[in-house]
């Protein structure tokens, strides 16, 4: 009873809205340049990123969200991660909690965390100002934005068609990244190029 009730306090908490009223960023439009440093003590430039001619995913991503659990407890994540950087994708996994607060990494911290879950992105990134993640509007983890070799936005929203917290629901549940990956490395449209974003509130510094 107390472990429900803990859950249900988490969970509630978890989906408070953030407090920060930029928009996100629509299909279509130019991705945000930045400029942030990754686990691996290196700097990522998105400009000079694209410059490889490569499709690139940011992930927003808090190791204590019962919703980044959903994804990565299943090895679900680290599977899409694999897949798609071995396709030349670039994937980044960007951690925009303030220090103190829920999900905070520093370089050891992010490089430890990226170890333990044997995740396979192309770099952790430390975003503890917000600012990254305010320009791209992202406010849950996870909130993925899918961006092509031109710079453009091609998806932004929810990793899954499932809001669910719970590792089952990862099966059969519709993958718009997959989706907006799969088509537009094809040349082809993005059906589906923006849906809501599910997941914990990014605990943004006030």
């Amino acid at each position: 009873m107390k472990f429900i009730i803990r859950l249900t306090l988490l969970l509630g908490a978890s989906l408070m809205l953030a407090n920060f009223s930029a928009a996100a960023i629509s299909p279509g439009a130019e991705a945000p340049d930045f400029n942030l440093t990754g686990h691996d003590g290196k700097s990522y430039k998105l400009s000079e990123v694209l410059k490889g001619g490569e499709h690139v995913v940011l992930e927003w991503f808090n190791n204590e969200c019962p919703y980044v659990e959903k994804h990565y407890g299943t090895g679900n994540m680290q599977s899409l991660q694999g897949k798609y950087t071995e396709k030349g994708v670039k994937w980044f996994s960007i951690i925009s909690s303030a220090e103190g607060k829920q999900g905070y990494r520093d370089q050891a911290g992010a490089a430890k965390t990226k170890k333990e879950r044997e995740a396979k992105p192309t770099a952790v990134l430390l975003d503890p100002s917000g600012d990254v993640g305010k320009l791209y509007g992202a406010k849950t983890t996870p909130h993925m934005f899918v961006i092509n070799p031109k710079g453009k936005v091609v998806y932004n929203g929810a990793i899954d068609s499932d809001s669910s917290f719970r590792g089952k629901a990862v099966k059969g549940a519709e993958n718009y990244v997959v989706a907006a990956l799969d088509a537009s490395m094809a040349g082809k449209p993005v059906k589906k190029a923006k849906t809501k974003p599910y997941g914990c509130s990014v605990k943004y510094k006030k």
